[in-house]
This record gives structure tokens, C-alpha cells and sequence, in this order.
């Protein structure tokens, strides 16, 4: 019989051990390695069971068990001071709380997909797990951050494979009751809603969960309540499930509604108003829309609504291509807008927000990465090579500017330690140097580390990897269909004492999976090489509509398939957290070969990196920015690049096949020699480089490894991330929005007047002429020369702008490399609007050297110069 109604019996503890309620509720379980030991050792089997799920755990725990618990004296001491201990995580002063003042306090960040734990199934790849680790780090830093996102009542999706290797779907629908969850709750215990207007007079309402994130909590807007329509209840179904209206109601859901959450909550909980919004991508730019509104309600006009709102917004993009950015049409907006959305906000304001009203964009769409950029004051990328690669794919938003000159930053991704480090590491650390964690300090003193204690580390988390392994290929196989009778040689599957490949992502085309299988032959003799083979894992998910990607998947399972091959490379289906945190760590090299420069910046590598594997990848991503040689290996790029722009010299499968070749090359002449030292055994296994005895260490490789932790250690943690995001971007926000903000938001007004003045009057303003005096015929390195430049201003006053020559040296099209700025000066007022500026530039080097002038508008208001995307160049 199927139960028409079901709920979750909550356990009621023992007093004595109360407090395991509270560690099993809060998420710092999943990076909090005395926790999980807690937890593992009240019931092993149960433990494994439930999936290293505390709540689930405690749910299934039985009265007699219970209180057996809670009189064993000595696991009631370990669960006080584990309680104990957490409440002083939760409420000592932490980094940020020595920052003064001046740092915000209180940050709301936006994101439509969170990767925290593997029991909280609410990511889809990258985006989600960087945004777990965001708030991982805000906790352990201290950062008073409150997350907002969505509960989706099937997560993404469960991968099997079919018999003949094709991915297959499964969304199995998640209970929030049996979740690390609380309901947000009203005074009178109800749910505490929000609710969002829809055409056609329906109504979308959403119960707010709370998760809590070490420090940080999480809000997750639900529709699945009773009084919606079935349709608003399931546009919180899946995450990324569907298209057109179903996605533009989850982004509304998420910006508007998210925002209206927030406020729902500081008034259940008097949490202070955030003084900065961060917009994780472009899902959640609807959020500005309820700010503007919000403001207007109170009676600002449009211009200074947007104004206060873009001085404390800062907006992150991820995407390096225009085709990965979610865009609608613009007449799907305006229908859902005129059901009464933003009220007092006209329409045609919000439709221009996302307006591709630049050279090459469509004036039919609405682009929400567009919005993102023209709501924030502030933007960046993801790695220094994704900073250059969005200023030039969002150029066309500040015309007249060099692409170097866009107002996009970067700040490069990290990874949370304590969730990625392998306990093994840390307890080598804790037991060599006595400390009790690697986590983000001491990493220096890998280089003390002996040669021989750590290739038995290495060797001991490839060991995990092989059992891990072994244990999901069978179990993958008897989904696929085989019988136990035909899985005798998954027992064999991988050697502990073989060098390890690991790749797992998520599979679009431009990840190529399939790279590796240019030359199956190729892969195959490296695969069996008798002194110095290789093993392979490969994990990853496509997008259930990606054709593509999944027959990548099946060419890549079908090979793996090949009995003479099966025990060397394998594909485990249903890539996650869970999964990750055996296969980093027990992989040698960690690969990853995107097509340059799609990759915005990739986390993979870095997990592996601070578990001491060494990665060999395309120069892409992070990766570009902290290759030094000796931590890893760069894969050649076929066509060579300028800038973040490749020149096609090559076709695709030419690329293809050269990069493969290359790839194969490192694997068999550098990467295996070097595993396995210079005088290889004659049979892999017998006297091999994990035998110590036979003095065949490979050294080289393992200060290869040192090196990666010392180095690329603190480089690649979160910490480090949240520190630059605090710093380079919260807490100049936050100084924004404050100076917008005070005395009733007197400077807001006056800016957004100002710009308002400056944006009417600029069609006017121009270079008329331009001269220069003081430069000999033949000048020479050290001269200097006054460059007059005679400016029209129109309605203008020289105070509203900066007159800046730009110099230096020119190349053969006439264009100045490496400008130089130099500010002119006010000299006359020649009546009628016209003016004339004057300054000094010096030459301070040889050659080809050229200069030009340029008027833009200034204001200590804007954060850049490029800021309102005007100019007047010469």
C-alpha cells in the first residue's frame, strides 16, 4: 500500500546527550573530522547506512540505544566537549571580527546551487561546490554572511548507466523533514512565506528552511506549500529542470523572493540588514530588481534607487562563453513583470537592465549576466585568465574603452581545506609537527615531511581510492544489469601501486572528456605499459538534455568496458561529494583538459593539489596563473594564443589530436618516468616505488609533491579567497553603500542627479583639437613635452570630468601598447563650453612612441572611471 500523507518522527535524546542534536543540525559535522568520528562510532553500521547522514543517523538510532548512549560515561563526555566546542566555534571572535568597524556587518550572498555535503543534494558541479566552499570559509573566518538559494525537492539528478553505456536519470524526491533543515517559523509557530505575484492572477508562495553552515546560515525558498497551483509547486522541483518559464520563475523566486526572505528573517531573528549583496552568476540577478523596489516604495525616483542599490552589489561571473549565460526573451519578461512583480518599477527600466544593446547582441533578448553587471557596482571573475576573459566578452558594455580598461576584476576561486584534506594528512601532519591540522597555516613545513612517511601517505590514500572503487564498479554493474557470477574481475580492478589519473567534472563538449581517447591505441599501451602502466578514473555528469555530452560519456564507458583494459581505467557513474572526497586525495595526477580559455577557473585540481597530487592540465583557468614547472605539468595548446584570444591555426580535430598527442607524450616521457623513477622494475608491482626497501623511492616526483603543498597549500584554500572577496570587494562595498545611504540618503541623490545631468549632456562633449610644445626633432628617453588638448564640454563643467592623455609605445597599427596615464589639467575657460587642458608626460622609453587624449566623466561617487561607460576619445 502506498501512504497518501508522510512525515519525519524527530528523536527525542536523553538530556545527557542532548547536544547531539544541536552537532547533528549544524553542518560543520561535514568538515568537523571529531564529529564525523562521533558520530561513525555510536553505530559503524548504521553509520554506513544511513550515508554518513547524522540526522538520518539519529532517526534510525533505536530508545534502547539511545540510552545505552547516554550511560556510557565516557561517550557522554565526548559529546559534551564536542558540544561544547561547537557553541565556541559558533561565538568566538574569529579574522574578520579584528577588522574594525569599518567591515560590513552583515553580507548576503546569492546563489542558485549550494554543494556543502553529499546528504544536502542541492548542486550541479562547480558553481555549487564554490559556493559551499564560500560559506564553509565564511565560517571558519567569521564573516557574518547570510545565503540564500533554493530547495529543490529532487536536488539535480542520480546517474546510472544503461547496459550499452548511455547515462540514465533518476530524481528521487528528497524530504526536508529528514534534511539538516528547520522551517523558518512565525511567532505564532506557522511557517513564515513570501509570496510573489504571477500572470494571469495566480499566486507563488515559499516556506523558507533554514540550514546552518557552521556560522553562516542558509535560506532555501521552497514552492512546494499548499496553496499554490500545481505548477507554482513544482518550480522549485529540480535544479536546472527545464527551460523558458519554468527557469526565469526560478531565478524570480530566487532574486525577488530571496530578497524578501531576508527580510522575512531579520524580522524573526533581528539579524542586521545586509550592508552588501554578492550575486553568485547571473541566476540571481532579480534580487537588485526588489532592492530598486523596495527603495522606490519609500519614494526615491529610478536613478536613485539604482544608485544606492549598485553601491553595495557585487556580482560574480563564471561563465566564459556567451552561450553558458541564461537569457530570455524580452517579451517573456515584460509578461511576467506586468503581473505586478516589481509594482512601482516601470518595466521598460527593468527590460533595459538586461538589454543586449550593444554591437553584436540580439535587442530580442534579455541577458541576465548583463543585469548582473549594470546592477552591481562591482564585478569579477574567477581567475586572473577568466578576469581577462570577461572584460573582453563584456566590452561591448563600455564602448570607446580598451579591454584591459572594462571594470571587471578577478578574484581567484579557492577550496575549503578542512572539507577536501584528507584526515590521513592531517593526522601525518598532527603527528610530525604537532599540530592538529594542516587547515590553511603551516603548510611550508611539507619540504620536513621524509621522503619514505610520505609515499606511505600517498600510497595509503591511493590504497582507499582502489577499495573505493572497486566497491563502485561492482555496484555500477549490477545496475547495468550483470550478475554477481559476472563481476569476479571488479575485485581486481586498479593496483594500489600504479600511478593514478583522476578527471572528474561535469561533461560539456568543451571539458573533452573524451580527449584521452584520440588514440585508443595510444591510451591503451600506456594503460599496460609493462614497466610503467597508468590507471584512469573518470567520473561526471551531463546535463540530462545534453546530447552531446552524454555520448562522450558512452564512448568513454564503451571503452572502459574492454575486458583487456577494464582493470586500468574505469568510469564511476553518479559523480559527488561523497566520491570526491576518496578520489582526490587517492589520486598521483589530477588532469583536466578544457578546451583555452573555457574554463573559468576549475577547483578540481586544487583539491588534489592540497592532498599532494600534481596536476597536468591545459594552461586554463586557475591553473594559468599557478603552474611554475615544478608543481605539475602544462599541457601544450595547439593554437597559439594572444591574450585571452586563440588564434585558429588549427582546425578542431587537428587541435584535438595535436593536444592529445601532447598529453600522451607527458604521460609516457615525463610523468611515468618520473613516478617511477629512472630504472623502472621489470614487472610493475614487483619491487616497485612503493617498496621502500629496495631504496627506489622517486624522489624527484615527491619534492615535486612537497613543493605543491608548500606552495599551492595556501594559494588554493578558501580562506584565501574570502579574504581578497573581503577586502578587494565587501568592504569597499559596504564604504559605498554607506556613504549612499547616510543622511537620508543625501549623496545618492546628488549622484544619481549628477549622472543623470552627465549622461544628458555628454552627446556634446569632444576633443577639438589637440597639440603638444616642448619636444625636439630628435627626442631622446628623459624628455618631456606639454600636451594642450582644447575640449568642448558643452553644458558640462571641468569639474564633471578627467581629461587624461594617454601615451606610450606604439605599435605598427597605430595602437599604444601599455598606455600610460597622464591627468590634464584645467588651464582656460575659452568660453561657450570650451575649454582647454594642459599637462606633462615624460618619455621614458625607446622606439615607435605615440599619445592621444581622452575626456571622461569623474565622480567620487563611481568606483572607475569606466563606470558609466562614457567617453569622448581624440
Amino acid at each position: 500500500m502506498k501512504a497518501i500523507r508522510r512525515f519525519t518522527v524527530r528523536t527525542v535524546l536523553p538530556a545527557s546527550i542532548a547536544p547531539l542534536g544541536r552537532l547533528a543540525s549544524n553542518l560543520r559535522w561535514s568538515w568537523h573530522q571529531p564529529t564525523l568520528r562521533l558520530f561513525e562510532s555510536l553505530d559503524p553500521q548504521a553509520w554506513r547506512s544511513s550515508g554518513g547522514d547524522p540526522v538520518k543517523l539519529l532517526g534510525t538510532v533505536s530508545r534502547d540505544k539511545l540510552e545505552a548512549i547516554a550511560r556510557d560515561e565516557h561517550l557522554v563526555s565526548v559529546i559534551s566537549d564536542l558540544g561544547r566546542d561547537l557553541d565556541h566555534y559558533l561565538n568566538e571572535p574569529r579574522w574578520y571580527q579584528g577588522l574594525g568597524e569599518d567591515a560590513p556587518q552583515s553580507i548576503a550572498y546569492f546563489s542558485p546551487e549550494y554543494g556543502i555535503s553529499a546528504v544536502l543534494p542541492q548542486y550541479s558541479g562547480g558553481l555549487g561546490i564554490l559556493a559551499g566552499d564560500h560559506l564553509k570559509a565564511a565560517s571558519d573566518l567569521g564573516l557574518p554572511l547570510v545565503a540564500v538559494g533554493l530547495l529543490y525537492k529532487a536536488g539535480y539528478f542520480k546517474q546510472a548507466l544503461s547496459r550499452d553505456g548511455w547515462q540514465l536519470e533518476t530524481y528521487p524526491v528528497l524530504d526536508p523533514n529528514g534534511l539538516p533543515l528547520t522551517l523558518l517559523r512565525e511567532e505564532d509557530g506557522t511557517p513564515a512565506k513570501i509570496s510573489l505575484p504571477l500572470p494571469d492572477n495566480r499566486q507563488l508562495s515559499a516556506q523558507i528552511w533554514r540550514a546552518d553552515v557552521g556560522r553562516v546560515p542558509l535560506l532555501l525558498l521552497d514552492s512546494d506549500v499548499i496553496g499554490n497551483d500545481d505548477a507554482a509547486r513544482g518550480i522549485t522541483d529540480r535544479l536546472y529542470g527545464g527551460g523558458g518559464d519554468h527557469r526565469l520563475q526560478q531565478e524570480l523566486l530566487l532574486g525577488m523572493g530571496g530578497v524578501k526572505a531576508l527580510r522575512v528573517y531579520q524580522r524573526l531573528t533581528g539579524a542586521p540588514a545586509p550592508e552588501v549583496f554578492h550575486t553568485n552568476e547571473g541566476h540571481a540577478g532579480f534580487l537588485g530588481v526588489e532592492r530598486i523596489r523596495e527603495l522606490m516604495d519609500q519614494g526615491m525616483t529610478w536613478e536613485e534607487a539604482l544608485t544606492v542599490s549598485r553601491a553595495s552589489t557585487v556580482f560574480t561571473t563564471h561563465t566564459p562563453v556567451p552561450a553558458g549565460i541564461d537569457r530570455f526573451e524580452q517579451a517573456q519578461i515584460r509578461h511576467f513583470l506586468n503581473a505586478g512583480l516589481a509594482q512601482s518599477v516601470p518595466t521598460d527600466r527593468i527590460l533595459g537592465l538586461g538589454a543586449e544593446n550593444y554591437d553584436g547582441g540580439d535587442p530580442s533578448k534579455f541577458n541576465m549576466a548583463v543585469m548582473g553587471l549594470r546592477l552591481a557596482q562591482r564585478a569579477n571573475g574567477v581567475a586572473k585568465l577568466h578576469g581577462e576573459v570577461s572584460r573582453e566578452m563584456f566590452s561591448g558594455l563600455w564602448p570607446g574603452f580598451d579591454v584591459s580598461e572594462v571594470p571587471i576584476t578577478s578574484v581567484t576561486n579557492g577550496v575549503h581545506v578542512p572539507t577536501w584534506v584528507d584526515p590521513a594528512v592531517t593526522e601525518l601532519a598532527s603527528e610530525k609537527f604537532g599540530v592538529a591540522t594542516v587547515h590553511d597555516r603551516d603548510w611550508g613545513r611539507a619540504y620536513e615531511i621524509e621522503d619514505g612517511d610520505l609515499w606511505d601517505l600517498r600510497r595509503k590514500l591511493r590504497s582507499n581510492l582502489v577499495e573505493d572503487v572497486r566497491q563502485r564498479v561492482k555496484h555500477a554493474w549490477r545496475k547495468r544489469g550483470a550478475s554477481d557470477a559476472e563481476l569476479a574481475w571488479t575485485d581486481n580492478v586498479l593496483d594500489p601501486d600504479v600511478l593514478t589519473i583522476g578527471f572528474a567534472r561535469r561533461v560539456p563538449t568543451y571539458k573533452r572528456l573524451t580527449l584521452m581517447l584520440r588514440d585508443p591505441a595510444r591510451l591503451k599501451a600506456l594503460l599496460l605499459h609493462p614497466t610503467r602502466p597508468i590507471q584512469v578514473v573518470v567520473a561526471g555528469k551531463s546535463h540530462p538534455a545534453d546530447e552531446q555530452g552524454k555520448k562522450m560519456i558512452q564512448d568513454l564507458v564503451r571503452f572502459t568496458d574492454d575486458p583487456e583494459v577494464r582493470h586500468r581505467i574505469v568510469f564511476l557513474p553518479n559523480y559527488d561529494i561523497a566520491m570526491a572526497r576518496t578520489l582526490f586525495p587517492g589520486c598521483d595526477v589530477w588532469l583536466n583538459n578544457p578546451l583555452r580559455p573555457l574554463e573559468a577557473s576549475g577547483t578540481s585540481g586544487m583539491k588534489s593539489a592540497i592532498n599532494g597530487g600534481l596536476n597536468l592540465s591545459i594552461l586554463d583557468g586557475w591553473w594559468d596563473e599557478m603552474y611554475d614547472g615544478n608543481n605539475g605539468w602544462a599541457i601544450p595548446s595547439a593554437n597559439p594564443s594572444k591574450g585571452t584570444r586563440t588564434r585558429e591555426v588549427y582546425n578542431a580535430d587537428q587541435r584535438d589530436d595535436i593536444e592529445a598527442a601532447a598529453l600522451y607524450d607527458l604521460l609516457e616521457n615525463a610523468v611515468g618516468p618520473l613516478f617511477y623513477g629512472t630504472e623502472p622494475p621489470a614487472e610493475a608491482g614487483a619491487a616497485g616505488p612503493s617498496d621502500p626497501s629496495a631504496d627506489s623511492l622517486p624522489h624527484e616526483w615527491l619534492e615535486m609533491v612537497k613543493h605543491t603543498l608548500a606552495d599551492l597549500g595556501p594559494n588554493v584554500s578558501a580562506s584565501r579567497m574570502l579574504k581578497d572577496y573581503v577586502n578587494r570587494l565587501y568592504r569597499p562595498a559596504s564604504s559605498s553603500g554607506r556613504a549612499m545611504s547616510a543622511n537620508g540618503y543625501a549623496a545618492a541623490k546628488d549622484l544619481a542627479l549628477w549622472i543623470t545631468r552627465v549622461r544628458g549632456g555628454w552627446s556634446t562633449v569632444q576633443v577639438e583639437h589637440v597639440d603638444s610644445v616642448g619636444i625636439s626633432e630628435n627626442p631622446q628617453i628623459g624628455d618631456s613635452l606639454t600636451v594642450l588638448a582644447y575640449v568642448s564640454l558643452g553644458s558640462l563643467r571641468p569639474e564633471d570630468v578627467s581629461v587624461e592623455a594617454a601615451y606610450g609605445v606604439v605599435l605598427e597599427n597605430d595602437r599604444i601598447s601599455e598606455h600610460h596615464l597622464q591627468e590634464l589639467s584645467p588651464a582656460e575657460d575659452l568660453g561657450s563650453g570650451r575649454h582647454l587642458f594642459k599637462g606633462t608626460i615624460r618619455i621614458e622609453q625607446a622606439g615607435p612612441f605615440g599619445y592621444t587624449v581622452r575626456v571622461l566623466p569623474t565622480h567620487s561617487g563611481l568606483a572607475s572611471k569606466a563606470e558609466l561607460g562614457l567617453v569622448a576619445n581624440a
